[in-house]
Parts: structure tokens; sequence; C-alpha cells
């Protein structure tokens, strides 16, 4: 419990940030840090209403329509709630904001300010949500679990382009350090890739047990570390180790969490001994991931020239052109309202939000498993499955970007 109560304190802490930063004004660049607040302030909410939020749903007969309903269902139903009250909110924001791309839209101030109506609204969308009949709730409940595998799915991409973009960055010094800096990195990837592999061999594939399907996912883990090695090394792709060292070790950390996720009663599970330690470490660390992740995730992807063009692109220096002309004829052609482009994608931006509420929502209600202990986290076949087709789909994406130009030599990737 103290480590929950840390973690609560550290949640805390970012919460009264936003407070601040409401109460003094945010500035255009702290706008993204208040919706990280603000998010944070959602998993605090979601966290409190779970742990003793049951006895009041119980109350409530638009609710508990029925006496069959167990406590962990009712956890459940607080959690999905507040989560689908943050999910309209980031979603709605996320569709006002389309086709935003310079700073003198109108709705450029919508993004930046507004902060106590924004809280307003965020406030209210949460409290209707427990208005809610619960068939809403089932739907969005199964909603969530594709979108919280298109969350999972975005980390990729944003891995995959950060690791490019560090692989280019080093090579382009093109200094004799730099290629040995290169090289160790990847060397210690690897090890740490198949280290992590041989740990998860121990723990999860017990002596005087059948367990054929543990030990697929790891040999499946171990294999995809060799096939990105040795496409990336092929001549005809001329690749670099860097990321398929880096993507490795991130395949098998997904395929760690997703044996861990296994049910505490599988007899292949070597962590069942030891359900609470597992649960609150689980916890912790699912949730300090989800709010780190989200804030990189957010903050890189809306940034990033995967989803939004650089300003200096042909594209962006076109559409410029015409708006700065007629805004010349109107006689508004000041420095202040030259149409200066975005620097981020603010539908992105929000929709990464969006897509982490489904997540963090899963997360907290077991995937909408209400058959679990409520004193565990994350844990269920369907988080197991998941986990593993993001493993396989991390690899089929970075295989992607390697033979993808082989194919399509006339595109640019």
């Amino acid at each position: 419990m103290s480590c929950l109560a840390c973690f609560a304190s550290c949640c805390a802490t970012m919460t009264c940030g936003l407070c601040t930063s409401v109460a003094s004004g945010v500035s255009k660049k702290s706008a993204r840090l208040a919706y990280c607040g603000l998010f944070g302030l959602s998993l605090i909410v979601s966290w409190i209403l779970r742990e003793f939020g049951a006895p009041i749903l119980e109350k409530l007969p638009w609710i508990n329509t029925t006496e069959t309903h167990s406590k962990e269902w009712f956890q459940m139903q607080a959690v999905l709630r507040v989560s689908l009250g943050n999910f309209l909110f980031f979603a709605i924001f996320a569709l006002i904001m389309i086709g935003v791309k310079y700073q003198n839209d109108r709705r450029d101030p919508w993004h930046h300010g507004g902060w106590y109506l924004k809280m307003v609204i965020w406030l209210l969308l949460v409290v209707l949500m427990f208005f809610m009949p619960n068939i809403i709730i089932t739907i969005y409940g199964t909603i969530s679990k594709f979108g919280a595998g298109l969350f999972l799915m975005v980390q990729v991409i944003i891995l995959l382009d950060f690791t490019h973009t560090w692989n280019d960055a080093w090579v382009e010094k093109d200094e004799q350090k730099w290629y040995v800096a290169l090289l160790a990195v990847s060397v210690v990837c690897y090890l740490g890739a198949f280290a992590v592999s041989g740990v998860l061999f121990i723990w999860f594939n017990p002596s005087g047990h059948d367990c054929g399907l543990n030990i697929f996912f790891l040999i499946m883990t171990m294999i995809l570390a060799l096939v990105f090695a040795i496409i990336a090394l092929h001549p005809a792709v001329n690749g670099s180790l860097l990321p398929a060292s880096v993507i490795s070790l991130y395949c098998a950390y997904v395929c760690y969490t997703g044996l861990s996720s296994e049910p505490r009663d599988y007899v292949c599970n070597g962590l069942h001994k030891r359900t609470k330690a597992v649960s609150t470490s689980t916890l912790i660390l699912g949730m300090l991931t989800t709010v780190l992740s989200v804030l990189y995730s957010a903050v890189r992807a809306g940034s990033s020239t995967t989803f939004l063009s650089p300003p200096s692109s042909p594209r962006a220096s076109d559409s410029k052109k015409p708006l700065l002309d007629e805004q010349l004829e109107e006689g508004n052609g000041t420095k202040e309202t030259e149409g200066t482009p975005v620097t981020y994608s603010y539908t992105f931006f929000h929709l990464v939000f969006a897509l982490a509420s489904m997540y963090s929502a899963m997360l907290l209600s077991g995937w909408t498993n209400a058959y679990e202990s409520s004193d565990l986290i994350d844990v269920g076949w369907t988080s197991v499955w998941v986990r593993i087709c993001t493993e396989w789909a991390t690899a089929g994406l970075y295989v992607w970007t390697l033979i993808a130009p082989l194919i399509f030599p006339g595109r640019e990737f």
C-alpha cells in the first residue's frame, strides 16, 4: 500500500501542477503539459472510484439492475464510466481541431486557452456518464479493447520512428566514435533481449508442466530477433543493427507483459505464487508507463513528420502562400497574423489521449473481466493475446519499414 500511496502522491503532484497552471493561465508552451495533468487527474479519479466507489454505485437503481452483480462488476463500471467521459472530452476536441494548420486559425486559442471552461466540461462529461444505461457502458467496454490496441500500435509507430531517427542522427556524424557507439548500444540491446527471454523461460515454463503455448511465444520472440538482424544486415536492405536491436528488446518486454498477464491459477505462470506483489507492481508500473507513454506519444506523434507534414515541406509552403496573399489583400498581413504553421497536429494530439483513456480503462478493469479478483490488475487471457498480437504487429511493421523501399523504390519511407 505504501507503493500505491507513493504513486497516488506522484499523480496528485501532477494534478496540483495542472491547477496551478489553470490559476496562472496556461501558455501555449505549457498546454500539452496541462492536458497531461488532466489525463493524470482522470487516472486518480478512476483509481479512487475503483477502490471505494462500489458501495455508491450499488445504490443507484439504473446501474444496479439486478442482485447478481459482484463487487468487481461495480468496480469495472466505475472505471469505464470515468474513462468514457474522458474519452468523449478528448474525442470532441480531436474533431474540433481537424484542419487546424496555422496559428491564426480561430480554433487555435481553443486548444491552448479556456481552461476553466474545459475543466467544467470535463467534469460534466464524467458525471453524466454515471447516468448512462449499462448497455452503453458495455458497448464502450467492447470498443475500448480495440481502442487500447490502437494506442499500443501508436506507441509502436512512435518507437519505430524514434529508432530510425536515432540511428540516422549518429550515422550523419560520420565519425568512428559514433559508429562504435552504435555497435555498442546494439550489442547491449541484443544481449538484453536474449537475457530477458532466458529469464522468461525460467518463470513461465515451470518444470513438470506442459507449457507449450508459453514456449511458442518465447521461441517466436527469439526467432524474430534473429530475423530482424538478418534482414537489416542484408546487402539489398543495407540497414542498421541499432533499430533491429531496440525493436528486439521491445518485443521481449512486450512478451513479458503478455505472459505476466496470464491468470494466476494457470500452472505455467511462474509468478502466481507472488500474486499480491506482482499485482501491486503491475499496477504501479502499468500506470506510470501509461502516463509517460501518453506524454511522449502525444508530444512526439503530434510533432512527428510521420503524422504531420513539416512546415518546410513543399505542400506546406504551397498552402501557406494563398493564405498570405489573401491576408495582404485584406490589409491583415502583419507578423502576428501571417499564418505561422502549428508545430504539431492538434487533432492527433487529442486522439492519442482519447485512445489512452481506453487503454487505461482496460488496464484498471482487467480488460473488462469482472470475474478476476479486484486485487489483480491487467490479468486475463484477453490481455495476454492483445500483448502478444502487439508484439507480432511490431515485428511486422519493422520488417515492412525495411523491405518497403525495395518493393516500392519510387516512394520515400
